[in-house]
This record gives C-alpha cells, structure tokens and sequence, in this order.
C-alpha cells in the first residue's frame, strides 16, 4: 500500500502536470524534419519524426478545427522552427486560433498531429476521411 501511494505521490506531484497530455504542448524551439515513406513520399515531421498533419478545409491563416477535432487532431506548436535542408525558415509562421491558442503553419496553412499516430514513422492520418493530409512540401498547397 505504500508502494501504491509513493508512486500516485511521484506520478500527480513530482512529475510536470503537462507531462501526461494528450496534446501536444508548445515547445520553445524545434527542428522540423523531412522524413520520406514508401506510399507517402516525403513529409514534414517535429524533431521527434511525428508526422505533422494539414486539414483541407483550413485556409491560410484560420484553423477550421475546433472542438472534438481538435481532441483528435491536437495543434502543433513551436515559437521558433529551424527548418529542414532546403525548406526555408520563412514557411513557417504562427497564428492565433479562435480559442486563443497559438498554432505553427506551413506556407499558411495550420499544422496538427493525429492521436492515432502512437511512435515516430507513423503517418495513420494521411487520408482519414479524405480531408486530412501529410504535409508534402514540395506539393503544399496542392492544387
């Protein structure tokens, strides 16, 4: 029983409350990387290679998810980003949401994260219900 209790004591006082998020909180800094999967092709991933994510009813500079999207797409965040080799620095950019928070962009655009995405690699999200995407930088904005 003290076992117990030592380690709900570690667990809920001595460990960061932000440390057990589902969300992906703002980092001061970090690297953007480009990975590249056979079926995908090239993508942008944070420093830790989680595949970052663009929404197609987004436009440039206004996030249209909110809500229960968001609780499934978590917003990344980082106040400054070192680009990869060959993308510049000037891509990226930070805006406002609606419910305050700060979100980073590529070339305008809002980028997140997908909750199904569990390790580094995984890229679960490209294509769920054909509005949610990889971020493909020598295709961005498709169209």
């Amino acid at each position: 029983m003290k076992r117990l209790i030592y380690t709900m004591l570690f667990l809920f006082v001595l460990v960061p409350a932000g440390a057990f998020s589902m969300t992906h909180a703002a980092g001061k800094g970090g690297d953007v990387k480009l990975a590249e999967k056979e079926g995908i092709g090239k993508y942008l991933t944070d420093a830790e290679g989680k595949t970052l994510y663009w929404f197609t009813r987004d436009s440039p500079g206004t996030s249209a998810c909110a809500g229960a999207c968001i609780e499934r797409w978590p917003v990344f965040h980082r106040e400054a980003i070192k680009a990869p080799e060959g993308i510049a620095e000037g891509d990226f950019g930070t805006l406002t949401r609606d419910d305050g928070a700060t979100q980073t962009t590529f070339r305008g655009y809002p980028l997140y994260y997908w909750v199904g995405d569990k390790a580094p690699g995984d890229t679960t999200g490209h294509g769920v219900n054909d509005v949610w995407f990889v971020v493909d930088p020598g295709n961005f904005p498709p169209g």
